[in-house]
């Protein structure tokens, strides 16, 4: 009987305690806010529209003029704008912008596997993955500051596109997370050691 009981203690003692409710219901919903600001700044990337200034709209892919006559124009060749450096800029903005979604799609990625796969790195894998968005806030920030900077002389508040803010809206959404995830690991208790009697 004593060496059941024995056995007995020593297994409710390797079981690992359950996280609390708010804890995991605050990770999910890190997961869940990452995931949207994926989409947003995907979206944002393909469409690359971002600046209207009066009949030219610039682009990450393309530049484009309307007029009453021929109706919208546009051109994949960037140096027709007239815009010194738009050529080359735009290649190093939109090449920053997808790496900015690689990189999210990496962090988001390791954020579920941390969750859905609980084992001794788990709390590792939160972290790496914190880390990534915040390396894809710094590439998606840097890719808005290009693009602004490049049009700076064209550049008016009313003139930024919808999709232009959903790149600014994911970028935030990105740092938003990665500070909030890592500070959630700091101040919570690692789940995956045995408890202890």
């Amino acid at each position: 009987m004593s060496s059941e009981g024995g056995q007995a203690q020593r297994l409710l003692a390797q079981r690992r305690p359950q996280r609390p409710f708010l804890e995991s219901f605050i990770r999910v919903l890190i997961i869940v806010c990452a995931a949207l600001a994926l989409v947003l700044s995907s979206v944002s990337i393909c469409d690359g529209h971002w600046l209207l200034a009066e009949d030219r709209l610039f682009g990450l892919w393309h530049f484009c003029t309307s007029s009453n006559q021929t109706g919208p124009r546009c051109l994949r060749d960037l140096s027709q704008a007239h815009v010194p450096g738009l050529a080359v800029g735009m290649v190093l903005a939109r090449s920053v912008g997808a790496l900015a979604v690689v990189v999210a799609i990496l962090g988001l990625e390791l954020l579920m596997v941390s969750q859905v796969c609980e084992d001794l790195h788990s709390r590792r894998k939160w972290a790496v993955g914190c880390v990534l968005l915040l390396v894809s806030f710094i590439l998606s920030s840097g890719g808005l500051l290009s693009f602004v900077i490049l049009l700076w002389n064209q550049v008016t508040l009313i003139g930024f596109t919808l999709m232009f803010w959903c790149e600014f809206t994911a970028s935030f959404l990105f740092f938003l997370n990665a500070i909030s995830g890592l500070h959630v690991n700091s101040i919570t208790h690692p789940w995956s050691q045995p408890r202890k009697f």
